[in-house]
């Protein structure tokens, strides 16, 4: 059997692709109506994630509209948290909440029976590696270490993830093993991913821009890095992008630090910046998501600077964070045809 020509995994593989293949992280999301339909099936939020069958939908409901290079799996980076039994639930208007861990908390945590608890995720994996055209690239993701720990802690989001660095500084063998613990859990859910039919996957760091220099080494970069060793040296075709929001310059050497085969960049990184960036391989990104709500001339312009500065070196183009609720379906649709237009 002929394996299908799969852009992303071109780009990820360095090369260059005219034009760049195109996905947006939240792709299937509030702003489509067939996706609040579903939700509205579904139950709960964590329902919809474990439920094979709405996740599948979807999870599809973007590609049968749009047509993008790759779909990423429907789910949650704090599916984790949740099979680790912290009581994890999602209220409308609140976000995430669950039970805080303290330092007892973190020595008690154990990994038995997290996959089985994500079984569900893997069958939803499965079923669209199924059902994906075969042209279209299927990715897995997790959650990096930082950005679960800082739920972990709060018990809940914070702007500046204050109560996470607080108990890094007071705490720091107990947080290093709370990292090293969550790193290995990932890298595990993330080759079960990759065994049930993901091309490759993608590592969200939403928090990383809250952390100084000797921070960010500590407990972004280095936990990232121990996933990825993890799970090439299980899965050695796997491919990872990992996506470090707010990093700014500290990405220079994210790529080198993690083993990533691609950076993700958010919309305030500059092109100049991005430039030097893909010079040392794949990049992803990085339209700022109130572009596609604002459309027009906001839209246009931002799309063509991103496709003049990055279409002629490996890119896979994106938004520099999840879309919107307010996006116009309409405004996606100009997107796409905008990016698949060039070259």
């Amino acid at each position: 059997m002929s394996t299908p020509n799969l852009k992303v995994l071109d780009v990820l593989d360095g090369k260059t692709v005219t034009p760049p293949p195109i996905w947006l992280m939240r792709q299937a999301g509030r702003y489509l109506p067939e996706y609040r339909e579903t939700r509205k099936k579904a139950g709960s939020f964590l329902d919809l994630c474990y439920s094979p069958e709405y996740a599948t939908e979807v999870t599809l409901q973007p590609i049968r509209r749009y047509g993008f290079d790759a779909a990423i799996l429907f789910s949650d980076i704090l599916v984790i948290p949740d099979a680790l039994h912290r009581n994890v639930t999602f209220t409308e208007g609140h976000g995430p909440q669950m039970d805080p861990i303290d330092p007892d908390g973190i020595l008690a945590l154990s990994a038995e029976g997290v996959l089985d608890h994500l079984k569900p995720v893997m069958e939803t994996v499965s079923r669209l590696r199924a059902e994906l055209p075969s042209e279209t690239t299927l990715l897995g993701f997790c959650g990096a270490p930082w950005t679960v720990a800082t739920y972990m802690i709060a018990g809940h989001g914070t702007p500046d993830q204050a109560p996470a660095r607080l108990f890094a500084y007071r705490h720091p063998e107990v947080f290093a093993r709370l990292l090293d613990f969550l790193a290995d859990v990932s890298a595990d859910y993330l080759v079960a991913q990759i065994d049930a039919g993901a091309d490759a996957v993608q590592i969200f760091d939403s928090w990383a821009g809250v952390l100084g220099e000797a921070e960010f080494e500590a407990f972004a970069a280095r936990p990232v890095r121990r996933i990825i060793d993890s799970v090439k040296s299980r899965r050695p075709q796997a491919k990872v992008i990992a996506f470090a929001k707010g990093a700014g310059i500290l990405l220079k050497n994210y790529r080198q630090d993690t083993r990533a085969d691609a950076i993700g960049l958010d919309w305030s990184v500059p092109l100049s910046f991005a430039v030097e960036l893909q010079k040392d391989g794949p990049v992803q990104g990085n339209l700022d998501p109130m572009r596609v709500v604002a459309g027009g001339a906001a839209l246009k312009e931002g799309i063509d600077a991103i496709l003049q500065a990055l279409g002629h070196g490996p890119l896979i183009f994106n938004l520099g964070h999840g879309i919107t609720p307010q996006a116009d379906p309409e405004h996606v649709t100009e997107l796409v045809a905008q990016v698949r237009g060039f070259g």
